[in-house]
């Protein structure tokens, strides 16, 4: 009764001292940072519980998800695909692929592989191998997130790069850069519908690189 007496007094105070303010408790501070916005954490947090689980059950062979894109998009679009909800992003298929590696760019900052799905020595897809990952195709692969859960674009955005700067630390700074043509890949995660003649762009969120 008397701290409700006290902070009352206080707040009366404040009303005809302009100077005077509240301060925060280390409490108080401490629950306003763990309210705040970081999307790292959210990314960590829900990975091995919920992301993961979601491709794997959500994922067709890469041969078997291309084969339905072609013959009934419809369909592939509601057996691996995501998209929200009047946007204008394409449809993001999550899939799972095994292959040889034909081409490596191990230079560039944003590398990548080129995999070789049925043996005939072309390209088929071109992964990911970081550190720097284009596009957002892990994040835009999840049907349990939203953009209408994000207070406004820009944290929509941060979202999505944090899905790539954790796979990247997690996952693709294990990676051999050296000598990777000719080996074999085996990866699961995500690409966006490519434009015509384009290769698709996977993102992996698990890999392994064998002799």
């Amino acid at each position: 009764m008397l701290q409700m007496r006290a902070a009352a007094v206080f707040a009366a105070l404040c009303v005809v001292m302009p100077g005077c303010k509240f301060v925060k408790t280390a409490e108080q501070e401490a629950q306003v940072a763990a309210n705040a916005f970081d999307p790292d954490r959210m990314v960590a947090e829900a990975w091995d519980s919920k992301v993961l689980p979601y491709l794997q059950k959500r994922a067709g062979t890469f041969e078997a998800v291309t084969a339905m894109i072609a013959s009934d998009p419809e369909a592939a679009a509601q057996t691996f695909g995501h998209k929200e909800k009047g946007g204008t992003a394409p449809w993001t298929y999550v899939a799972t692929v095994k292959g040889v590696i034909v081409t490596a760019e191990t230079k560039s900052r944003a590398a990548y592989v080129d995999v070789d799905i049925n043996a005939d020595g072309q390209s088929d897809l071109r992964l990911a191998i970081g550190p720097a990952i284009r596009g957002t195709a892990l994040r835009d692969s999840l049907g349990f997130v939203s953009f209408n859960e994000f207070k406004n674009q820009i944290d929509w955005a941060q979202y999505g790069k944090s899905f790539n700067t954790y796979v990247n630390a997690t996952v693709l700074e294990k990676l051999p850069r050296d000598g990777l043509v000719g080996k074999s890949v085996d990866a699961l995660g995500a690409f966006p519908q490519p434009a015509t003649g384009e290769l698709p762009q996977f993102v992996p969120a698990m890999i392994t690189v064998g002799g």
